[in-house]
């Protein structure tokens, strides 16, 4: 079996912080959101592993995530030249597939289970798709599956305005091989996409073996800032290990699961888990408060922060107010100027939110 991660998208609902990276390897917990897929899928027993790249982003997924011998797998990238949807990807990635059967799993889901419980249902049913499903709260927004009390999959509908259930479908699909017979056989949708849904409908109407498998664990979707904070935080909370490899000066505290790199000198300073601090940090006179990440090489002076995500480089100096809830951009400097009268001067990118309070 093989494995099919995609990672391609213009990442819109996370910029501006997607115009300069890709969204998959927007840091939660101070790993890549990608690498956690990837993470479960060998650990599933798949090591023979195909990303989907994109011309914008392809070069830094490529670059950071290398040839997968980090994780113990090999990895092969092929380039979707535009967003033509999930089946397109599926399309041309059939050299790479082959016959093979395939897990496909989208590269900014994060979720709490164990694949190979899905796999072995795959295998053991014979089945021609399994799709894993997820109960939510606001089905609207998702793409519904209507199920049988067997698990058999009815009908898929894509943000239906009168669900059929409560199911979304959770972005990670099982396939056989003949899942390439119904994407010749789909035509593009009204947004000019080839849909895996539709895919998925072309083998409920052969009939095809189409079953579901419902999630009993947490499943994240990282594509909006709340929800990449969300993740961070159930991150922390349930897979934080202590580790104190940098400087801890006498007057600072740390209390609770607190992991911090090698090289960061930590002064004065209080920092209350879960949090992780990367390494080359410096912290100095600041408060650090739960659910907070901090990336390799940002300095942070007279700062109180919590329930938020620094990215690498950044430098947050001598803010007045403490900062929650927020996630600053690689190499973004934020600190007060000395100058009265008292104003508020920015320079904000395309796209960005700013709240003041």
């Amino acid at each position: 079996m093989k494995a099919l991660i995609l990672s391609g998208g213009k990442g819109t609902r996370l910029r501006p912080l997607t115009y300069t990276g890709a969204k998959q390897l927007v840091p939660v917990a101070n790993k890549p959101i990608l690498w956690y897929g990837i993470e479960a899928i060998v650990a599933a027993g798949i090591t023979d592993i195909g990303i989907i790249i994109s011309p914008e982003t392809g070069e830094e997924v490529k670059t950071k995530t290398g040839t997968g011998d980090r994780f113990g797998a090999k990895i092969t990238y092929i380039l979707q030249d535009k967003p033509a949807g999930l089946a397109h990807a599926v399309k041309i990635a059939q050299p790479f597939l082959g016959d093979a059967p395939f897990l496909m799993y989208l590269g900014d889901n994060l979720v709490q289970s164990d694949l190979s419980l899905f796999i072995e249902r795959f295998q053991q049913r014979n089945l021609d798709a399994l799709t894993l499903l997820c109960s939510v709260p606001n089905p609207t927004a998702f793409g519904v599956a209507k199920v049988d009390e067997e698990g058999r999959v009815l009908q898929l509908v894509e943000k239906p305005k009168v669900p059929p259930s409560n199911l979304a479908l959770v972005g990670i699909y099982l396939f056989s091989n003949t899942v390439h017979h119904a994407i010749a056989n789909i035509q593009p949708s009204a947004r000019g996409e080839l849909e895996i849904t539709d895919a998925i409908q072309y083998l409920i109407d052969q009939p095809k073996q189409v079953e579901s498998f419902q999630l009993k664990g947490w499943w994240l979707d990282t594509g909006k800032k709340d929800d990449l904070l969300e993740a961070n935080r159930v991150i922390l909370d349930t897979l934080l290990e202590t580790a104190v490899q940098g400087e801890v000066d006498e007057s600072s505290q740390v209390i609770g699961r607190v992991k911090i790199g090698q090289g960061s000198q930590v002064v004065n300073c209080t920092i209350r888990g879960p949090v992780t601090i990367g390494s080359d940090c410096h912290l100095e006179n600041c408060f650090i408060g739960p659910y907070s990440s901090v990336a390799d090489q940002v300095t942070l002076v007279d700062t109180d922060l919590e329930h938020s995500v620094i990215l690498q480089g950044a430098k947050v100096i001598g803010v007045q107010q403490r900062i929650v809830d927020s996630v600053i951009g690689q190499r973004a400097k934020l600190s007060v100027a000395p100058r009265r009268p008292k104003a508020l001067r920015f320079m904000i990118g395309d796209d960005s939110q700013i709240e003041l309070v």
